[in-house]
């Protein structure tokens, strides 16, 4: 009988876990994934991927348990000029066509304050796997006119691109990089629960 209880108490505390748990998934049309380097060293060039998708599971309202898994489609780079475009899916940058998608599955999502979080975990760009974290600004929740449950979230971080073998490094005759080894990232997303 004992042994009865216990199983019923375990399928119940399992159940109750379960309800609790909160998925999100990106809502890609009210969503961006931006990055911005510096050009010749005077003046910025900014980007920003069409295609990407990414989702959020947490069993605590604050969620500081979050799980947050995030890809890119590294072929939907777009900085508004074909030709440099193309270059950075070629294997100076990216190499689009043998890693096609740029990950990130986070670790740890640490309170940092009144709606600020830490979000570290794994970026892997190219076949290079680097652990960065995100500043989070977490912008609230509303119910949208349609009924759909909706949060928004802005993450920012910086990386070297060289870390990543996005090798390409032609010099000015000044000495300073055509473009500069420091990307900063900007996340705007928009989540729907659910």
């Amino acid at each position: 009988m004992k042994n009865v209880i216990a199983a019923l108490a375990l399928v119940i505390i399992g159940a109750t876990a379960v309800q609790a748990q909160q998925k999100w998934s990106v809502d890609a049309s009210h969503s961006n994934v931006l990055f911005t380097v510096d050009h010749l060293v005077i003046s910025e060039v900014q980007g920003y991927f069409k295609l990407f998708n990414g989702s959020l599971t947490a069993t605590k309202p604050d969620l500081s348990d979050a799980q947050v898994d995030f890809s890119v489609d590294v072929s939907s780079i777009n900085t508004d000029n074909n030709d440099r475009d193309n270059h950075l899916k070629s294997d100076d940058f990216f190499n689009a066509a043998k890693f096609p998608a740029m990950t990130f599955k986070s670790t740890s999502m640490k309170p940092a304050g009144k709606g600020k979080y830490k979000l570290t975990g794994v970026l892997t760009i190219r076949d290079v796997k680097k652990t960065v974290t995100f500043d989070v600004s977490y912008k609230g929740e509303v119910k949208d006119p349609w009924g759909n449950t909706k949060a928004g979230f802005i993450a920012e971080t910086s990386i070297n691109r060289f870390d990543y073998n996005l090798k390409w490094d032609t010099k000015m005759e000044a000495g300073g990089l055509v473009v500069g080894k420091d990307v900063r990232i900007k996340l705007n997303i928009e989540m729907k629960k659910g």
